[in-house]
């Protein structure tokens, strides 16, 4: 037996040296299989990108993606910054469009020819399928895809539990009726007391008609384009401007009663727990996270539809990788991966998760809330299926229907108030909407159709 030792020791050395040359030919392999992929550049401009030195969650992400994609490189390009419509205009003027980048509105990209067909890449991918049907379809124009969500928030009201505790009341959940929510706000309303059922009612008209109607969108908007002159949006502004007589609403207060309050505006007049309730999305859930003293939740609109306001990305018409491009913008934004990537990254480092989840999925949603325990945002979620999308990004045309067109109608100092400016005086009470609102329809959809045209739609 003494014999075979030495060639057992023999064997042992011939078995580690071949082991080591094949774990050394496996990475070899693994390295030449790398280097086979085509390397990669693809710029990226974002909004949401901050310094270098802040080195935000998006930064982190990016990071993220290059190491798991290492033929892949992310140049931030820094010009595109200011008046985000100008400069993505002058970069295609120049030839020089980044690869990816944010929209401000996507027809306001389709107008110029910025944006490329990406129906195709869309098709096939489950994470995409995932995606509410209504938001897949706000950034769908003409049964093509031309943008990505890259981002998600809600909006909606929050109410203050405390305040309604203290005072006997039932809390207002979400899902509420418009007659409860009525009575939940002038319930609350206590002006003498520094109490008011809400910071300002102007968020009604938009919201109203699709809380009380099943097929009216935001600001009535439809395939078939507004519906102003309707007894729901009609029914809208008198339902907020009966708050404004009533007292119920802090910003149309007189100076005189804003003194029992304490703070100098809406939002110090809510932390400082004088609200019923607040209008606002939930961009704002980490500041009221960190910093309110009381127990709050999201409770949405009456009615119990989810409204949804997305950030989009784009392509480039005249990127030369359209497939890795269309990769990193899923990962950014809407992609299962990249979230998940999100949540470990805001985690570890200590930051605000600052997006939603776009997909509907449920291991995403559940990593999600085990961060975020909000009861409301979760039901938010469940209702997903019958969601409404607040058209500023999507719709051609809106910010003139909804804002900006002028009207030839005088208001008070104003000879030629704008559409936002009759609305906003009717609510105030100082003009009867019913005298106008035929008006303001037809010229809503005048610019709704000018925005089409515009679009080639």
């Amino acid at each position: 037996m003494k014999l075979l030792k030495p060639w057992i020791a023999i064997l042992t050395v011939f078995m580690l040296v071949v082991g080591c040359s094949n774990d050394a030919s496996n990475d070899e392999k693994k390295d030449d299989k790398a280097s086979d992929k085509e390397q990669v550049t693809l710029t990226f401009a974002s909004w949401a990108l901050g310094t270098e030195e802040e080195m935000n969650i998006e930064r982190l992400l990016i990071k993220e993606y290059e190491e798991a994609n290492p033929n892949v490189k992310i140049e931030i390009d820094e010009s595109i910054t200011g008046d985000w419509n100008d400069a993505l205009s002058a970069a295609a003027s120049a030839g020089s469009m980044p690869d990816v980048f944010n929209l401000a509105q996507v027809p306001t990209g389709l107008a110029n020819d910025w944006l490329l067909d990406i129906t195709d890449l869309t098709k096939e991918d489950e994470d995409y399928a995932k995606i509410a049907d209504a938001v897949k379809e706000s950034a769908t124009y003409g049964g093509k895809v031309f943008a990505v969500p890259s981002g998600q928030h809600f909006l909606g009201y929050y109410v203050n539990k405390d305040l309604y505790n203290q005072a006997n009341l039932d809390v207002p959940e979400y899902g509420l009726s418009v007659d409860e929510f009525t009575e939940a706000v002038r319930s609350i309303s206590n002006v003498n007391n520094g109490v008011v059922g809400m910071n300002n009612p102007f968020a009604i008209v938009d919201w109203y008609p699709t809380a009380v109607s099943e097929t009216a969108g935001w600001y009535t908007y439809s395939e078939d384009g507004y519906n102003l002159d309707s007894n729901e949006f009609i029914g809208g502004v008198n339902l907020a401007s009966n708050f404004v007589t009533n007292g119920y609403s802090y910003e149309n207060l007189t100076d005189e009663q804003k003194a029992n309050f304490s703070g100098e505006n809406g939002g110090e007049v809510w932390a400082q727990g004088g609200l019923g309730t607040v209008w606002d999305g939930t961009w704002a859930v980490t500041n009221f996270t960190d910093n309110l003293e009381f127990e709050w939740d999201f409770i949405g609109i009456p009615g119990g539809r989810t409204v949804v306001v997305n950030d989009f990305m784009g392509i480039s018409k005249s990127t030369e990788h359209a497939e890795e491009a269309y990769k990193f913008a899923k990962f950014m934004g809407f992609g299962k991966e990249g979230y998940m990537k999100r949540l470990d990254v805001a985690v570890e480092n200590e930051k605000a998760v600052n997006n939603l989840p776009v997909i509907n999925d449920e291991e995403v949603l559940d990593a999600f809330f085990e961060i975020q325990d909000i009861p409301g945002l979760r039901t938010a979620y469940d209702n997903l299926d019958n969601a409404v999308i607040e058209p500023f990004k999507t719709v051609p045309g809106y910010v003139q229907s909804r804002w900006e067109a002028p009207t030839g109608v005088a208001v008070g100092d104003n000879p030629n108030a704008n559409i936002a400016g009759i609305i906003d005086a009717s609510v105030r009470g100082e003009i009867k909407i019913e005298d106008y609102i035929s008006q303001i329809n037809e010229l809503a959809n005048q610019k709704l159709q000018e925005g089409k045209e515009a679009i080639g739609q």
